[in-house]
């Protein structure tokens, strides 16, 4: 049952311009956000996994982001800027009156556990007519598409083809937490996409082949065809597998899904033999993750000097190492995998991996080597696959290739696509995979909107304390091009913003002691600067 209440929760003076302050409002939270004379109020907590917005990043354009994992909002309207916000925050009325800010608000709608929304969407497709959008994949990039078709307006048939046999999941929880019933980290039930996004959901099948001129897919090797007037790929990755002897034993595990997920926590059992082939992300998060099962031994095989070290360098990733050392973890770097050795007693399963000439005894192998962009159903489509199989993008990730690039995009983990610093770049990542959608879903509904979000990545190392912090400089070209960090929240989410809008100091500003939290991006005089 509704309770609106009106209730003084803070003097104005304590409120300054470009600040944010979380507030109570009876049993439940409020953040109150100032940008210039204006005060807005909505939703505490980032609807992605809870963080407190009050202690993330205000710009002075009316964005707040999460300090955890760059979800962002907007503070005037409670909308989703950017991914990975799955849903909206709450927005409540704000007012002065003699001194005081009086927030309007429904009781239950402060509340922790009710502080999202639905997004407002202005059209719903459900009397929809016509080919309509065509998406190929059902993760991210596709989930985030359908929301921000129907938020922007999008009124026709949005249909989704997914090899998968679920709905679009949080597939970051999957080598972080081993998640093994999909129904949990399901960003929308099926019925929702359904009935409230007017989305026709195909699962358990697979594109193999499209034709532009015909502007048709054809599913399962012609077992159906379906046509569009809009296609949008976003196929995902296939996980690699090393071409060596025994990588197809039944006990060597790719990690991408659900099935993967629940092979790796049935086969982490205490006084089990882990050995993990790789030592980037995906590799060392089900470390962390199997780490916690009081496993017989754990073996990391890397071919650089340190985990990490392509993507964080040398002095991270000799740190990361270090700490994983002292969990019991056992690194073999500047290593390759000679073969798996199958048992003699079932010569199905691995028993050990051959690297350096020694044999590391194995229960089970986790392959983490990277993926391979999902794009052979490309073939013969007029569509140019570069060597990595990526697909090359404009601005709008319109693909750039074959007889129609007004109407087929590419979004995810195929995408080539334009940086901010004239670059090109194809990025593996749920997040920019997200905002990729959320960009083409804006775009096909009327509103063309340019991809120019910068990258937010996040690890499981975040999930627990390390004895361990940093904050870590990358510079190209004598420009800080990119910023890692661990327990110094929110300068991540302060240096995407920075990035974004091009106001990031000078290597030698930060080496001479600039902190990237004293950069006022917040307050109304900034707002010339944002604007420039």
């Amino acid at each position: 049952m509704s309770s609106i209440k009106i209730i003084p929760v803070l003097d104005e003076a304590e409120l300054q311009d470009g600040q944010m302050k979380e507030v109570a409002f009876g049993d439940g939270k409020i953040l109150l956000s100032r940008l210039g004379d204006s005060i807005h109020a909505t939703s505490a907590f980032c609807t992605h996994y809870g963080a407190p917005l009050a202690k993330g990043v205000l710009t002075a354009d009316g964005r707040v982001v999460c300090p955890w994992h760059g979800a962002c909002f907007n503070v005037c309207t409670g909308d989703i800027e950017d991914a990975p916000a799955p849903a909206a925050l709450h927005s409540f009325k704000a007012h002065v009156a003699d001194g005081k800010i009086y927030v309007t608000a429904d009781t239950s709608d402060t509340l922790k556990s009710n502080f999202s929304r639905q997004p407002k969407l202005l059209a719903s497709g459900a009397e929809s007519t016509g080919r309509g959008v065509v998406i190929v994949g059902g993760g991210s990039g596709a989930f985030q598409a359908v929301e921000s078709l129907r938020e922007h307006g999008y009124a026709g048939p949005v249909t989704i083809l997914s090899k998968e046999t679920y709905t679009p999941i949080d597939r970051t929880k999957l080598s972080k937490a081993l998640i093994t019933d999909p129904a949990k980290i399901e960003w929308k039930t099926a019925a929702d996409l359904k009935i409230k996004y007017g989305t026709n959901l195909r699962l358990g099948v697979e594109v193999t082949s499209v034709d532009l001129a015909k502007k048709t897919v054809t599913l399962d090797s012609g077992k159906d065809t379906l046509s569009y007037e809009k296609l949008i790929l976003a196929p995902g990755g296939t996980p690699r597998r090393l071409p060596v002897e025994g990588a197809n034993l039944e006990n060597v595990y790719t990690f991408r899904g659900i099935s993967d997920s629940q092979k790796v926590d049935a086969a982490a059992r205490e006084g089990q033999r882990a050995v993990v082939i790789g030592s980037s992300f995906i590799s060392m998060e089900l470390v962390t993750a199997i780490s916690k099962r009081k496993l017989a031994s754990i073996d990391v095989i890397g071919m650089e000097d340190y985990p990490f070290q392509a993507v964080l360098g040398d002095e991270v990733g000799a740190a990361l190492k270090k700490y994983h050392e002292s969990q019991g973890v056992r690194f073999h770097m500047r290593s390759k995998v000679d073969k798996i050795v199958a048992s003699e007693e079932n010569p199905n399963l691995a028993t050990g991996v051959v690297v350096n000439g020694e044999t590391l005894p194995a229960d089970f192998v986790i392959m983490g080597v990277g993926v391979a962009p999902a794009t052979q159903f490309l073939k013969g489509s007029g569509i140019e696959v570069e060597r990595d199989g990526g697909v090359k993008v404009d601005q709008y990730l319109r693909v750039k290739s074959g007889s129609d690039t007004q109407n087929v995009y590419a979004i995810g983990d195929i995408a080539i696509y334009p940086q901010v610093n004239g670059d090109e770049a194809r990025i593996e990542h749920w997040n920019v995979a997200g905002n990729h959608g959320r960009a083409v879903g804006c775009t096909i509904a009327g509103k063309e909107q340019p991809f120019v979000k910068v990258p937010v990545f996040w690890s499981a190392r975040e999930w627990f304390v390390v004895p361990f912090k940093f904050i870590a400089y990358y510079v190209k070209n004598g420009k800080i091009v990119a910023v890692a960090s661990m327990q110094n929240d929110p300068v991540v989410s302060k240096a995407s913003e920075l990035l974004r809008l091009d106001l990031m100091p000078t290597p030698e500003e930060v080496e001479a002691g600039k902190d990237l939290l004293s950069v006022d991006i917040s307050t109304a005089p900034s707002l010339t600067k944002l604007q420039s």
